[in-house]
């Protein structure tokens, strides 16, 4: 039989999570990892090995916003989704999906757009950006695919209002995956719709 996690251990991740959350939504802090370490040091725990996980961090940080920022934050992430969906439409013939923060609702004034495409010729997007003359910085994503670990490529688009669009190539064959899910992962229609409501 398991034995569940000491009553102690799971207030102090609670703590952590909002912790973080507070820095996330009251900075510029944009990274769960930086965000949860800083929080560990401010609560005292540096050396903890328990910190939240990425998603009980999201689910702070909506509660924050939903107690402290309920006025602005409904226009904000509007603005972040307006912009996503402008940017899924322009790169539709690559079947793009939004995913993070955005998508979860936790996103907040600097947070980034995150884009998924899907092409098996890993050139195909950059000559589209290339070619429609999108300015962009191009890197490079680690990702797990089928079982291996593979480098893919990434590129960064920044609008005019300075949000930044991060997008991974993957190939094709990942769209079909199974390891999508509506709450993490939102096709085309899945965005218009979300904003239609």
């Amino acid at each position: 039989m398991r034995k569940s996690p000491a009553p102690h251990r799971d207030l102090m991740r609670a703590q952590l999570a909002h912790q973080a959350a507070k820095l996330m939504a009251d900075g510029s802090i944009t990274d769960h990892a930086f965000a949860k370490r800083k929080a560990a040091r401010q609560l005292g725990a540096d050396d903890t090995q328990h910190l939240p996980s990425n998603k009980e961090v999201d689910l702070a940080l909506q509660q924050y916003r939903a107690l402290y920022r309920h006025e602005e934050h409904p226009s904000i992430l509007r603005s972040l989704r307006l912009e996503a969906l402008n940017n899924m439409q322009q790169l539709a013939q690559f079947h793009p999906y939004l995913t993070g923060s955005v998508l979860s609702g936790s996103a907040g004034v600097n947070s980034d757009i995150n884009l998924m495409l899907f092409s098996d010729d890993a050139k195909a997007v950059l000559l589209y950006l290339l070619k429609n003359k999108v300015e962009f910085e191009s890197g490079e994503w680690r990702v797990r695919i089928s079982g291996r670990e593979e480098a893919v490529p990434s590129y960064t688009l920044t609008a005019e209002s300075g949000i930044q669009t991060h997008i991974v190539v993957l190939p094709l064959s990942a769209r079909f995956s199974g390891s999508r899910h509506p709450k993490t992962h939102a096709d085309l229609a899945a965005v218009e719709a979300l904003l239609a409501a």
